[in-house]
């Protein structure tokens, strides 16, 4: 599997690029995880819209899903003609969000465009050679983090786990997701010492506490807010995780 960091500012578009977006690869098949402000021209960047698989949504607040309505003009109006469904999984009701972001009337299903899926925890589905299942996140609206098996980039034969908490706290939940991921893309939006309030983000020591308990490899921190130090978030997860820590990058890409 190779992801592709697509934008990872949280809360908004930061000065470097686009809110939480990420495109996941594998045996010649494409999703996205979230697709936050400025994640469509970004997405423009890596793949034809035509050839996008899935679309996972692990909560719908705006800075993860709004421009799924740039995804839905894009299919419907494209030149040569409409592009075809894709499915669309999301914790809640993703038709009646897209909706409302796109001041839609009450008889628009977005057919043609979107197949709208219920994720919730629990559920689990494949695209090609990737089996996505939803675990239980704790944040204030319903927000799952996802667990992905696939093939290996360097051995295609071989499984490995890739895990993306979405917005979350820790929580029991999000460490099953993330048992022993090859790859752990967790939110560390708060600063320890700065941030105390509790069931929205994690800190920097919360997101290494949570792959130091789930056994994961290699910690790859996100969902910074344009006023979050990386480097501190970082010197924290490391101080209680044992393994790799990297703050991502928007366009940077990762191995699995």
């Amino acid at each position: 599997m190779k992801l592709t960091v697509l934008g990872c500012s949280g809360s908004m578009s930061g000065p470097a690029g686009a809110a939480s977006a990420y495109l996941l690869q594998a045996g010649g098949y494409s999703i996205t995880l979230d697709f936050g402000p400025g994640a469509m021209g970004q997405l423009l960047r890596y793949l034809d819209p035509a050839d996008l698989d899935a679309m996972f949504f692990s909560h719908l607040h705006a800075d993860h899903c709004v421009d799924i309505t740039g995804m839905h003009v894009y299919r419907r109006w494209f030149p040569d003609g409409p592009l075809p469904a894709v499915d669309v999984y999301s914790p809640a009701d993703g038709m009646a969000r897209t909706r409302q972001i796109g001041d839609d009337p009450e008889d628009e299903t977005y057919s043609g465009a979107f197949h709208f899926k219920d994720f919730g925890p629990g559920a689990r589905t494949t695209v090609g050679p990737m089996t996505i299942e939803a675990f239980p996140a704790v944040h204030p609206v319903p927000a799952v983090g996802l667990r992905i098996i696939g093939p290996s980039e360097l051995d295609p034969k071989q499984d490995v786990i890739f895990g993306f908490t979405g917005d979350t706290d820790l929580c029991d939940g999000e460490i099953e997701m993330a048992r022993h991921a090859d790859l752990l893309l967790a939110e560390a939006a708060f600063e320890d010492g700065r941030d105390e309030a509790r069931g929205i983000h994690m800190t920097g020591t919360r997101a290494g506490q949570l792959a130091q308990q789930a056994g994961a490899r290699k910690l790859l921190l996100t969902h910074l807010q344009p006023w979050t130090s990386p480097e501190n978030v970082r010197r924290a997860a490391e101080s209680v995780f044992a393994g790799p820590v990297r703050p991502v990058e928007p366009g940077e890409t990762y191995t699995v």
